[in-house]
């Protein structure tokens, strides 16, 4: 029987604070979750379903399926373990691997020695069963093996994904500080946006949020953007089942929508930014680029959608007392022009935020790399409901 057919532990790993909507994605294509932390979500399944979940998982940075748990007290102990697992099952005697791992014990001050082990065991065993050895090296491109080793507990996967699946492969230019891929997905789900209205963002940058909002509009699949994943180079791999998945996925594309996706930005390199990047994705067509000030963004009078921004944080000295105008310039903004809409400020300044002077309806937790975040909602009523939300500053 081909490995791709065995079942086990499946690891999916995404950002802190974004399980919820990994969970969410993985239900929806059929899985049972058997485990959630605040950075990944637990399945049991094949390698044919890790090459499923790398195809259409929006908000999830790698794919890991797990071939063995055991424990270590120390170096050789782990070594010795590895050595006897049937490497030549999975892996080409002349193929390539690379290794990473996160320790965490008394026994490994420097983790190189841990993927030294790794690599030593793997080789050793592959020596002896084919008479041949794979290359390694710090390449992510090909086949990829992760140890987790904290105290005496240890786990080896093989890494499905390869290079990381929370980069969508359309991302070619970028400014300032971009949002990856995979948080805008989740961003994105935060809002419940129902893909079926209005989706504005001013102060696009890079674009990324209108791109991730087009793709799952069109319900195009993010794996459909690259061609090489970690399970490639797994021995047994059929290409055909690969093709025949893509083929599948390319069949559920909804070319055409029926709303606006409308991104905006005052910096001129942004929006060529934005553009190149949309046309690398071939959702160019989907998106109404404009060169604008945020407030001159155009709100397609419908009363219903959502209108998103990813304002500055202020994180260098004297940004903050610049930056108080432009957030309360948002709330304006929001106030005057885009009533009947649900108005989102994705922010790492909650100082900032207040600047706004509306009342929040929700407060959704993120991480942006390591800056605490949070999404910010308010709901932005027609009429008189309007001036009720507007609150003080001490708020």
């Amino acid at each position: 029987m081909s490995v791709f057919n065995l079942k086990s532990t499946i690891r999916i790993n995404c950002a802190k604070r974004c399980s919820i909507y990994l969970k969410q994605e993985v239900e929806a294509l059929g899985y049972k979750v058997d485990e959630a932390t605040d950075a990944s979500v637990q399945i049991t399944g094949t390698l044919v379903d890790c090459m499923k979940l790398n195809l259409y998982l929006r908000t999830a940075y790698r794919v890991m399926f797990l071939l063995e748990s055991f424990e270590a007290e120390n170096p050789d102990q782990l070594y010795e373990t590895l050595v006897a697992l049937p490497w030549e099952e999975y892996i080409e005697s002349k193929g390539y691997i690379s290794i990473s791992s996160f320790v965490e014990n008394d026994f490994i001050t420097d983790t190189r020695f841990a993927n030294l082990k790794v690599k030593d065991a793997i080789v050793d065993r592959m020596k002896q069963k084919t008479g041949d050895r794979p290359d390694s090296g710090p390449e992510t491109n090909k086949m990829v093996l992760y140890l987790y080793w904290k105290d005496r507990d240890a786990s080896i996967f093989i890494d499905t994904s390869g290079d990381t699946i929370a980069k969508h492969g359309y991302r070619k230019y970028t400014v300032k500080a971009p949002m990856q891929e995979a948080l805008a997905a989740s961003v994105i789900m935060a809002t419940k946006w129902d893909k079926q209205s209005a989706f504005i963002n001013p102060m696009c940058g890079s674009g990324t949020l209108a791109i991730e909002a087009a793709l799952m509009a069109m319900n195009k699949a993010p794996g459909l953007m690259r061609d090489n994943f970690g399970y490639c180079h797994i021995k047994g791999y059929d290409e055909k089942i690969h093709d025949e998945m893509h083929r599948e996925a390319a069949l559920k594309m909804n070319p055409k929508l029926s709303f606006p996706i409308i991104s905006s930005d005052n910096d001129k390199r942004a929006v060529d930014a934005s553009r190149t990047n949309a046309r690398v994705a071939r959702v160019d067509n989907l998106i109404r680029f404009e060169n604008c000030d945020f407030e001159e963004t155009t709100i397609i009078d419908r009363n219903k959608g959502i209108v998103i921004l990813n304002p500055e944080y202020g994180e260098r000295m004297g940004e903050a007392d610049i930056l108080e105008v432009t957030y309360a310039a948002i709330g304006d903004f929001f106030k005057k022009k885009c009533k009947g809409y649900t108005g989102y400020i994705f922010t790492g300044n909650m100082d900032l935020a207040k600047k706004v002077r509306l009342a929040t309806k929700r407060k959704i937790e993120f991480y942006n790399g390591k800056i605490d975040c949070r999404l910010l909602e308010y709901e932005l009523y027609e009429g008189t409901r309007v001036e009720k939300a507007v609150v003080s500053d001490k708020e």
